[in-house]
């Protein structure tokens, strides 16, 4: 046989070689965290660990040790030590998306949980995307009714903005995103629990969204008993759900309960990963990833996600590392009032320390000034509560107090809102105007 032949019989046989799977094997085991000295997988990558019983452990490349491969499972490691094989799938997590989603109640993965049967889907994204490039976004120019008179009237949103909602717990955040959801003029909603308790999943669906809700809504659930990296994939299903939607021409509306729970998801990845703690125990991975998280959601080229993200402030700290960074990134912010939720009055939103950073660019020069007059009599009655309920206000010593005195019933009354009742645009429009012209009985 000739040199040249040799060689390429040699190549034949190497090529016979290319087809065959690579794998791995676990070489350590610590916490959460498995090491495996191969296969060739990129960062994201998801393998396939065959446990000592014969069953599959999936999870996902986080990062390199040495020569050895850092993964982190996506569900129960029982059955997982050295020497188990490990292959990989060769491309990240991917979801289902159509519109056959609307109506069902999904897990962090994308499956059905509500019992009704599988989902077909159209096609398969995948969980890791790029935000849409700053210039081929929409201007945000037209405001969207949440159904809520205190936001649609006094904090506009608009198509295509990005909120929190800032609360301690037991204030009434899951009330107020199924009011929202059930009362909005978006077409689409996509709703993502992320480190719920298992109670709250169920007692939300049905009693805060409701089947009228339910019906236009996708909801991607990962409870709190679950493992970090199942969490972390929730929030991502839930956002690329709702980017398909965007993509399709939708008005989507998008909420997150809670930035916080994904948060603390990221941090035990981190630190399992090898991270140093930062600020408060928060690896630096956190606060790179919740930009990445929440700039892929806003106004797209065909259509628009106007995004809640909630925010759980620890000790009713608003000023905590977590709320700080979800502050600065998105276009507005509504506090909820813990003294105003005792004080029975829901939502028991804090006007006056909540801002919409678009408001001025969807509204027109009527509304904006009726808003204002609304502000300013509330901040001035605020600004004198004290004195007026010990009786130290004399009538007649301040006439801009006087005034906010005879407009704060009807300020209080436009404020409130029974859960199970809605407000359209034209609704807290109209009711704003005729709150501004009532005075109260002198």
């Amino acid at each position: 046989m000739r040199s040249s032949e040799r060689l390429n019989h040699y190549c034949s046989v190497l090529d016979s070689f290319s087809d065959l799977e690579q794998t791995g094997k676990v070489v350590k085991v610590v916490g959460l965290t498995i090491e495996s000295n191969g296969p060739v997988a990129n960062i994201g990558d998801i393998c396939v660990i065959t446990a000592q019983d014969g069953s599959q452990v999936y999870a996902e490349v986080v990062g390199f040790h040495d020569r050895s491969l850092v993964l982190l499972p996506l569900s129960d490691m029982t059955g997982v030590g050295p020497g188990c094989y490990v292959s990989s799938l060769g491309h990240p997590l991917r979801v289902g998306v159509g519109p056959q989603l609307l109506g069902r109640i999904l897990d962090a993965f994308g499956n059905p949980i509500d019992g009704k049967g599988p989902v077909e889907a159209e096609h398969y994204r995948p969980l890791h995307n790029r935000s849409v490039q700053p210039l081929h976004r929409q201007m945000i120019r037209q405001p969207i009714a949440v159904g809520i008179r205190a936001i649609d009237g006094l904090l506009t949103c608009g198509k295509g903005q990005r909120l929190g909602i800032f609360a301690g717990s037991g204030v009434g955040k899951s009330t107020l995103l199924g009011m929202m959801a059930r009362n909005t003029s978006a077409e689409v909603n996509v709703i993502a629990l992320i480190g719920e308790r298992g109670r709250e999943v169920r007692e939300f669906i049905e009693t805060d969204l409701g089947p009228e809700g339910l019906a236009r809504s996708v909801v991607v659930v990962a409870t709190s008993d679950q493992l970090a990296m199942i969490r972390l994939k929730g929030a991502l299903t839930a956002t690329t759900i709702a980017e398909y939607f965007r993509d399709s021409g939708k008005d989507v509306l998008f909420m997150m309960d809670s930035v916080t729970r994904f948060a603390a998801a990221q941090r035990e990845v981190g630190l399992a990963s090898g991270e140093p703690p930062a600020t408060r125990g928060y690896p630096p991975s956190v606060f790179a990833l919740l930009p990445k998280l929440m700039e892929r959601t806003g106004p797209g080229e065909n259509g628009t996600i106007t995004a809640f993200y909630t925010v759980l402030v620890d000790g009713d700290d608003f000023n905590e590392p977590i709320a700080d960074t979800v502050r600065s990134i998105l276009d507005g912010h509504i506090v909820l009032s813990r003294k105003l939720a005792q004080a029975q009055h829901y939502p028991a939103i804090d006007i006056l320390a909540s801002v919409s950073r678009v408001m001025p660019d969807v509204i027109d020069e009527r509304h904006n000034q009726l808003a204002a007059m609304f502000k300013a009599r509330l901040a001035t009655y605020r600004e004198a509560e004290d004195l007026i309920n010990i009786g130290a206000y004399v009538s007649g010593a301040n006439p801009k107090i006087d005034d906010a005195i005879q407009y704060i019933d009807a300020i209080n009354s436009y404020l409130q809102q029974p859960a199970d009742q809605g407000s359209s645009w034209a609704e807290a429009l109209e009711q704003l105007e005729q709150t501004m012209n009532q005075r109260g009985e002198e």
